[in-house]
């Protein structure tokens, strides 16, 4: 499987354990930077990488700020992209089994690197339902992005 990872100056820490482990794991990693410890911008990167994973070049994403909370808005403005936030690995499992999110945004300021992997091993883990309710909210989220995202 193919990870789209990226973050800020603020995630950076984070996103190299995160690298580290996929790679370790025989995940494929593209990285979308930053690599530095440089102040920069979040959407810059969160861009670059919610297309990636939106067009299908990447299956999965994980993208790493300093809460997660930046990085996972500038994600969702890509269509397609179904980013969620998490702190714990029980959010990671939900958001996968109920709403198919397609990237993990994660807090490098938030949670550690044993809690951060945890959550990462959770979500690329755990499969979608596919129970027909969650589909049909997927679908009505799809809509909702069709109608704004003109």
């Amino acid at each position: 499987m193919k990870i789209a990872v990226c973050c800020d100056h603020g995630g950076l820490a984070l996103k190299q354990a995160v690298v580290k482990y996929l790679n370790e794991k025989g995940y494929e990693v593209v990285n979308f930077g930053t690599d530095t410890f440089d102040s920069c911008d979040y959407p810059d990167f969160a861009l670059k990488a919610a297309e990636a994973v939106a067009s299908g070049e990447c299956e999965k994403g994980v993208f790493v700020c300093t809460t997660g909370i930046g990085i996972s808005i500038a994600a969702n403005k890509v269509p397609g992209i179904r980013c969620a936030l998490c702190s714990e690995p029980l959010s990671a499992k939900m958001t996968r089994l109920h709403n198919d999110a397609n990237i993990l945004a994660l807090g490098g300021g938030m949670v550690g690197v044993n809690l951060g992997l945890d959550i990462v091993e959770t979500f690329l883990t755990t499969p979608f339902s596919g129970e027909a309710k969650h589909q049909r909210r997927i679908d009505k989220i799809t809509a909702i992005e069709q109608k704004y995202c003109k």
